[in-house]
């Protein structure tokens, strides 16, 4: 069983956050959560291993758990 890959793994990350942040540009909320959504099962599909997924979706959800 593989785990997931927490540390910073993204090839030049800062700009694959500013096209991330390009695809959002000019969308209303409701086209921008759609486009989230879409991305999110397109690189689901790519992943293809459902204990990676679940393991994202637990630190995924820790992060929104944490106090602030």
């Amino acid at each position: 069983m593989a785990d997931l890959i927490l540390d910073p793994n993204i090839d030049r990350p800062d700009d694959f956050y500013a096209a991330l942040i390009a695809a959002h540009d000019g969308l209303s909320k409701e086209a921008s959560d759609a486009l989230n959504a879409r991305l999110i099962l397109i690189l689901a599909n790519h992943v293809g291993d459902r204990e990676i997924l679940s393991q994202a979706l637990a630190a995924a959800r820790l992060q929104e758990d944490k106090p602030e």
